[in-house]
């Protein structure tokens, strides 16, 4: 498990099983899960200050992976 804050598998634990069933047998949701965690990890470093960024820019990153969470979130609901 990544030391990275909102990871789904650690905000979601009851889908856990779905969510790595959905990686596999769903193209859309596995590219959505990749974009999710390459924002999350951008969004994280730059909360740490590892690669700082305007407070405008960061807000907006936090908007965008709450949308993707979101959106990964109806699908699970919708999957279950």
């Amino acid at each position: 498990m990544s030391n990275t804050p909102h990871e789904l598998s650690a905000d979601f634990p009851e889908f856990a099983d779905k969510i790595s069933d959905l990686k596999l047998s769903d193209a859309h949701f596995a590219r959505l899960m990749d974009e999710y965690h390459a924002l999350n990890r951008q969004v994280h470093r730059a909360e740490t200050d590892v690669e700082p960024v305007d407070d405008l820019v960061q807000a907006e990153m936090r908007k965008q992976r709450m949308a993707l969470k979101d959106e990964l979130y109806a699908m699970l609901n919708k999957a279950a």
